[in-house]
């Protein structure tokens, strides 16, 4: 017999209801607090985010 109800993940209806831009927003956001304590630079982090966008999007944001 199948559950009456479907038990959801709160973070995987979170990502859901978001656009592929936020999502993308969200991912690097978590991304700079992940690096924070490395001896990577804000510049490196940005720079490689600015990459993928541009590998994402098609051109400069």
């Amino acid at each position: 017999m199948k559950p009456a109800r479907k038990l959801i993940d709160p973070e995987e209806y979170i990502l859901s209801v978001l656009s592929p831009e936020d999502r993308l927003d969200a991912a690097f956001e978590i991304a700079r607090e992940a690096f924070k304590g490395t001896k990577l630079t804000m510049k490196d982090i940005d720079s490689a985010v600015s990459l993928v966008r541009r590998k994402a999007y098609g051109g400069k944001k």
